[in-house]
């Protein structure tokens, strides 16, 4: 199946983290210009879970060799101040 290299991830990482931060709809976008793939990372929702922590929907759509896959998950933010994706 199509999927995204080492560095493909590195980007869609660095896009994630950005949007842990990013107000609710906003897309944030990454692209690997060596590979092509490129994709957006959407926070869709906050709130907090059952058990305090505060937590994040997003929506990730990617395109691999110009083909799209789409993702929902969410993350939660632990007391250390780092994420948690909590499911894909």
């Amino acid at each position: 199946g199509l999927s995204l290299d080492k560095a493909d991830l590195a980007y869609a990482n660095r896009a994630q983290s950005q949007a842990y931060a990013a107000p609710v709809g906003q897309a944030i976008s990454w692209n690997n210009p060596d590979s092509g793939n490129y994709g957006t990372i959407t926070p869709t929702r906050d709130g907090t879970s059952t058990s305090g922590r505060y937590c994040r929907e997003f929506s990730q759509t990617i395109y691999v060799e110009g083909r799209q896959q789409t993702g929902y998950g969410t993350a939660c933010k632990n007391n250390d101040g780092t994420w948690q994706v909590t499911n894909n």
